[in-house]
Formats: C-alpha cells, structure tokens, sequence
C-alpha cells in the first residue's frame, strides 16, 4: 500500500496564490470606508497587524516557487492548480478589475511555463464588465493556455443566474472550461446574522453564501440554457449534497406555485450533471463516502486549500480514504485531469 501511494499522482485543485499588485490593491480597499463583510477577512490578511496570526497568509500566498515547492515536495504533491485568492478582483472598479485580471493571468502562465509539471492554473476574469471577461476567459484558455476559470461567489451581490453575466457562462460552456466558484463572505442581503462569532468566512458564512449560488443557478434554469456548463464547488460541496432529495421535493412545489421556473431537469439532476466537488478544507471520511455515493466518483476532486489549510493533513485524509485503489486514483488526479485538461503526468517524488 505504501510503495503504490508513494507512486500516486496528487494534484491539488484548490489551491489560492496572489500578486503583489492585487494585495496592494486590496490593501487599498481595506482601509477605506465599507461595510462589507468580506473586510473583515481582508483587512486580516492584507492590512495585517504583526501579531495577526493571518499576516502571516500574505507571503505564503505571494511565494510560488519557494516554500509552496517545498511543501509540495516533502508531501509528495505532484501538482497545484492555482488560482488567485478570494475575493480576487471582484471588489475594484471595472477597469480596475479587468486590468488586474489580465496581470494575475500573465503572472499565472508565467510561472506555469517555468514549471509545467508542478502547476496548472484556473483564471481569473472581472464580472464587474461581462463582455470584457468574456474576452479574457478567451485570451487565458487560448492563448495562455490556462485550464478553467475561477470566480469568487457574489459580484456586487448578484449571482451568475443573472442575466447579464449570461455572456461569462456562453464563453465558459463554448470554451470547455470549468468555472470553480471559490467562497467569499455572505452578500450584503445575508449578511448581518455573520458578523458575530467568527461566522463571517470558513466556519459557515462562506459555504452559506456557495451553496446559495449554485442553488441559485439550478433553480433558475441556467443549465437548461446551458446545457454543457461545468462549474465546480469546495468544501465537499458546501452542503448541496446532503440537500438534494429536500431540494427536489421542495422546487417541485415552489414551481407548482409559481414561485421558481418550470425546468428541464431536477436540481439533484443537474447537480449530478454540470457540477464536481472538491474537498478542499473537509477532511472527513464520512462526508466523503456520503459524497462519493450521491454524487458518483467521477465527481469528486481531491483538494488542500493551501496555504489556508495545511498539506501534510490533506495528504494523509486521502491516503487513509476508505476507497479502492482505482477510486483513489480518479480522487487525486484523474477527475482533476478531465475536468480541467490537465495533461496526464508522473507522481511527485516525496
């Protein structure tokens, strides 16, 4: 058992990097006046005080090819798709947003070109200006051939079954690239019972505020105009599993009563048709297992959440899982191929 995980291929799928550009941006909009939620965490991180343990998050973040590959290494972690941390640029001004966007981009095939078999990368675009995105998500999968996309939840407190961000999900589903929608804390309109408790971001506001989206998207009917669209959730998919029967039974009758659009498809159906999960950040055996057999295991992806997660814990998680051989392959690396064009490659040597 040993040698045959020692062999294995562990690619990470949830993986949050930066540019210095951005954080200084974001420095920028942690010390102006708002209320949003998001400032909490923000501030931490980007207006830190020393003795804040989340200063510490910064340089871990900004470092792409020192302690993050040795970490890699000392774990045997063949690879990391990285994408740019929460809430990427989707709190700046459009140009602003747009104009970081294409940097974090550039930055991001840079550095995978200098390590092809240790990085892959999922880009980011700006909401804020859906046209231009749609342009960029074009430009990152053609040109700098990056392997998805990934969006931070809410933009402006809207959620992609709005139609104006109907042009992203065309450019997504006619380019073949997965859009993982990575956690940012609860919008405005949900926002106030997160405030206290540490419930603004990982403890719950952030699943709350995923699993509200995804829901969002499927009873709307975004999947029936887009039948093809792929979108990817963390966390061992903030919950939505453990909700499907009670999400069938209810949009049922939300739609008998004119409260939500007729659709297609149940939202359990287009759950298991147009969405994976990752594990990022739970690691249970059990939310595993329950996963694997509502979803299907061509579904689940295996994930850290470095750097807020550690590595060597994720690794041992997965190694441990109670699945096959066979199963555990597709968990570490084959649905993470498929799913987001990663080629196939040989295991990291731990």
């Amino acid at each position: 058992m040993a040698a045959e995980l020692k062999r294995i291929r562990r690619i990470a799928t949830e993986e949050a990097f930066s540019i210095p550009e951005v954080a200084a941006a974001l420095r920028d909009v942690a010390r102006a006046p708002g209320n949003s939620l998001d400032l909490t965490l923000v501030t931490r991180i980007y207006d830190a005080k020393v003795d804040d343990p989340q200063a510490r998050l910064l340089p871990r973040l900004l470092d792409l090819e020192g302690e993050r590959l040795r970490d890699m290494d000392q774990n045997g972690v063949a690879m990391h798709l990285l994408s740019l941390t929460a809430p990427g640029v989707q709190m700046f001004d459009a140009d602003t947003a747009t104009e970081l966007a294409t940097l974090a981009n550039d930055r991001l095939a840079e550095v995978i070109r200098r390590h092809p078999t240790r990085f892959a990368g999922l880009a980011t675009f700006a909401p804020q200006s859906p046209k231009r995105a749609a342009k960029e998500m074009e430009r990152a999968m053609k040109t700098l051939k990056l392997n998805g996309f990934i969006l931070n939840s809410h933009t402006h407190n809207e959620y992609l079954d709005n139609p104006k961000y109907f042009p992203i999900l065309e450019a997504a589903e006619a380019l073949g690239g997965c859009i993982y929608i990575h956690p940012r804390a609860p919008s405005d309109g949900m926002a106030e019972p997160f405030r206290e408790y540490g419930l603004d971001s990982a403890q719950w506001g952030y699943g709350i505020e995923v699993s509200t989206h995804a829901v969002r998207m499927m009873v709307a009917g975004v999947f029936d105009r887009f039948p093809k669209l792929k979108i990817c959730i963390g966390h061992m998919g903030e919950a939505v599993p453990f909700w499907l029967w009670r999400l069938d039974y209810m949009n049922k009758n939300a739609q008998n009563r004119g409260a939500a659009p007729k659709t297609k498809l149940t939202p359990s159906e287009y759950f298991r048709q147009n969405f994976v999960i990752t594990t990022s950040g739970q690691e249970s055996h059990l939310a595993l297992d329950f996963s694997i057999k509502a979803l299907g295991i061509d579904n689940v992806l295996w994930a850290i959440d470095y750097p807020y997660q550690p590595t060597a814990p994720a690794v041992a998680f997965m190694d441990s899982a109670p699945v096959s051989d066979a199963e555990r392959e597709k968990l570490y690396h084959g649905n993470a191929e498929r799913v987001f064009h990663i080629a196939a490659g040989a295991a990291a040597q731990a």
